[in-house]
């Protein structure tokens, strides 16, 4: 559902970083754990022969509001914003 919780993974990934998970485990979490759990070996790395297709994302601090699904909310201090990902050898800003 677009209109929330869920808006986007960059929010999801928001919302556990706010609750403590440290910035490592995030990424990994949506990176190499997801692609482990799909079969995908080649994919959630930068290993040689691997897709290397990369997210490029920022952090900035400030208050932001996320809500859950039993709508919940807290305010975090943190949120991850995408800039952009690199697929194929090529650099795609974000839409």
């Amino acid at each position: 559902d677009l209109d929330g919780p869920v808006f986007d993974q960059v929010t999801t990934l928001s919302k556990f970083y706010c609750l403590g998970m440290p910035l490592v485990e995030v990424v990994r979490s949506s990176t190499q754990n997801a692609a482990r759990i799909l079969g995908r070996p080649s994919l959630g790395n930068l290993k040689v022969n691997s897709e290397g297709d990369v997210s490029i994302l920022r952090v900035e601090e400030g208050s932001f509001n996320y809500t859950d699904g039993t709508k919940s909310s807290i305010v975090g201090n943190k949120k991850i914003f995408a800039e952009g990902m690199v697929i194929n050898g090529k650099w795609i800003e974000k839409i």
